[in-house]
């Protein structure tokens, strides 16, 4: 079965998913969407693709099974429902959507018309993450107590430099855009968060939004988890995100090159791991793919969607319901920053500090001696 995909949105990831849907096996990418006229004409002239310069008119004429939305974040909402209302399965990119209630609304509809959804939350797919959801799931470190997820890059690192990722009616700033990717994975391990607490959202150096995120956030059966993120961080070369989850018994730490594993001598039996400190590495734990661009869990992410839309399966490592738990969480934050504390509001008059105290009976004789 092959599946006809059409592209809206052509900027980075845009350009990447066409490679890669062009690319698939299964595939048979036939449309393209973009505002930039002169992108169009090179990649109309180069590709043969039919162009289009508006999304409605791209549904109403193109032959199309799929539709992968690369736009701002801003524009999701109202493209997932109308590709949606054409009985289109949907890629989005990540955020889903900034609006947790519309993101609800959308996983619904999708879900009452039997469609395929997935939304660009790629981590799900790097060996390493995975292979954390493996061990978390077996009980290997026992019962889950704490997660803490970071996520530092350098994306916004002077007052003058702006994208629309950085403007709050477009991207939603560091909390929409990086942090949503360490929150998906505490979702993915913990499930949905109940309340946030102590969340800041702080501008660096950006006029409208967050240049950074630190919050806790508190689950079921006591679980908790802390959130670092900061994408004016220049002493990272590209993002890089990790995952540490304590447990009773043992504690497991990941990022994008490999897994950390310690175990306490009472740990549950695990397969291929030992009492003690274990290091699996993500190219022992990854699948090879097809097509390589950027990292096997793009083209996986890719695939899987394809895969689904040939056995109509509606569940699925990631899908509109399990984005729109994240989308949730984010609400809460910002839900809870807007209601905490501000550096304005943040003086307190403390008490004068005591400098004379009263000394203990035998050390006050040993003075008068």
């Amino acid at each position: 079965m092959t599946t006809k995909v059409g592209i809206v949105g052509l900027g980075k990831m845009g350009l990447s998913h066409l490679s890669m849907f062009n690319a698939h096996p299964d595939v048979e990418v036939t449309a393209i969407c973009d505002s930039t006229g002169y992108l169009l004409a090179v990649l109309g002239k180069y590709t043969g693709l039919r162009t289009y310069s508006d999304m409605k008119v791209m549904l109403e004429e193109a032959d199309l099974d799929a539709l992968v939305i690369s736009t701002p974040s801003a524009m999701h909402g109202w493209m997932v429902r109308a590709a949606l209302e054409k009985g289109l399965h949907v890629f989005c990119e990540k955020p889903f959507c900034l609006d947790p209630a519309e993101s609800e609304e959308l996983a619904a509809l999708a879900r009452s018309k039997g469609l395929v959804t997935q939304v660009g939350y790629h981590y799900r797919y790097v060996g390493a993450f995975q292979e954390v959801k493996r061990l978390v799931d077996a009980g290997a470190i026992g019962r889950v107590t704490h997660i803490m997820a970071e996520a530092y890059g350098p994306v916004v690192l002077r007052e003058q430099g702006s994208t629309w990722r950085s403007q709050k009616g477009l991207g939603g700033g560091s909390l929409y855009d990086y942090a949503a990717h360490p929150l998906n994975l505490v979702n993915w391990y913990a499930g949905e968060s109940r309340r946030a607490g102590g969340s800041v959202l702080k501008p660096i150096f950006s006029a409208e939004t967050d240049d950074a995120v630190h919050a806790t956030l508190f689950f079921d059966h006591g679980v908790t988890a802390q959130l670092s993120v900061d994408w004016s961080d220049e002493s990272q070369r590209k993002m890089s995100t990790k995952v540490t989850v304590w447990g009773t018994k043992g504690r497991i730490s990941a990022d994008r090159q490999e897994v950390q594993v310690y175990l306490r001598d009472d740990a549950p039996v695990t397969h291929g791991y030992e009492p003690g400190w274990n290091v699996k590495y993500t190219t022992e734990l990854t699948d090879e793919v097809w097509f390589y661009l950027r990292g096997e869990e793009y083209s996986a992410q890719v695939d899987d969607f394809v895969v689904r839309i040939g056995k109509e399966a509606l569940d699925g490592l990631n899908s509109f319901d399990s984005a729109a738990v994240t989308d949730r969480a984010i609400g809460m934050l910002v839900n809870d920053a807007a209601h905490g504390a501000t550096s304005s509001d943040t003086t307190v008059d403390l008490p004068p500090v005591r400098t004379r105290r009263r000394l203990p009976a035998l050390i006050r004789k040993l003075v008068r001696r």
